[in-house]
């Protein structure tokens, strides 16, 4: 599977994903974020965790997530809404330690009230966090109009 992160003027970025397994979808323009788009630290954090049944795994497996939008209209959604349920689980797991990973990164408070216990250790953050770093600096250096292309189970 590949993931095409365009880069949109006013901090927005759209999505073209082109699956092995189900048909090719899309993200419409949403907010980039203060640093780069959250589904790309999605495919960063899972990538470093090994984690293959997050959202990206599930992606790649066929799933559909609100707010995407088949490329070429088909009637592959509801099976698409069955590889989420079968997952769903899983998939919420790793959307928050994704988040924690970010998190952290990002120097935000990872203790005190309201925070949580951890869902990630010190070496799955050390894991993360440098590869943070990198596709943070990949996302910075492409132009508005350009495209950050990640290559799931194969950039990293």
């Amino acid at each position: 599977m590949e993931m095409s992160f365009r880069k949109l003027p006013d901090n927005q970025h759209e999505i073209l994903v082109r699956r092995d397994k189900g048909p090719d979808v899309r993200l419409p323009a949403q907010s980039a974020g203060p640093s780069m788009p959250h589904d790309l630290v999605h495919a960063v954090v899972e990538t470093a965790l090994g984690i293959d049944d997050g959202f990206w795994g599930a992606t790649a497996r066929g799933a559909t997530f609100q707010g995407f939008e088949l490329v070429t209209p088909s009637r592959h959604r509801r099976s698409g809404m069955k590889v989420l349920r079968r997952g769903g689980d899983a998939v919420m797991g790793a959307e928050l330690r994704v988040a924690w990973a970010y998190r952290a990164w990002r120097g935000l408070p990872t203790e005190g009230r309201g925070v949580g216990s951890a869902p990630l250790d010190a070496q799955a953050l050390a894991r993360t966090g440098p590869r943070l770093d990198a596709a943070a600096k990949r996302w910075a250096a492409v132009p508005v109009g350009g495209e950050l292309v990640w290559r799931w189970g194969v950039d990293g």
